[in-house]
């Protein structure tokens, strides 16, 4: 089967991690998506950003954190993702918009809640020193 290739937004805000929950799923994944014809990272992000979450991200911070692989959660055409994590800062007040139900911040204890690649975005994002 193919990769799912996607880009995430990884926020970080009092040591916990922003995730979102999309209608209809049991749990919860970092904000972002797949890109489309032409896109690239930054404009795929932007994009997802501001369809899930109603924010502009700002470009002249936007940095790659790094890329994980993780299994496939609840995507029958794919049974693996990679997913190419990235930080920058926000403009705007956070609202959950589109498909996303509602969004949180997870700490360590929250781990489980999240989707496989989510779990290693997590870990990455611990690793870089980002999360209490």
């Amino acid at each position: 089967m193919p990769v799912l290739d996607v880009v995430a937004w990884v926020q970080v805000s009092g040591g916990q991690m922003l995730a979102v929950r999309s209608r209809g799923r049991d749990v919860l994944y970092l904000p972002g998506g797949k890109r489309e014809p032409g896109e690239d990272d930054w404009s795929a992000l932007s994009r997802e950003v501001r369809e899930e979450l109603d924010l502009e991200l700002d470009r002249a911070s936007f940095r790659e954190l790094g890329v994980v692989r993780a299994p496939a959660h609840d995507q029958p055409d794919f049974d693996r993702v990679r997913m190419a994590c990235f930080t920058a800062a926000y403009r705007g007040t956070m609202t959950a918009a589109g498909e996303v139900d509602e969004y949180v911040y997870v700490g360590r204890g929250d781990r489980h809640l999240l989707a496989p690649a989510s779990r290693a975005a997590f870990d990455l994002a611990a690793g870089h020193g980002l999360l209490a």
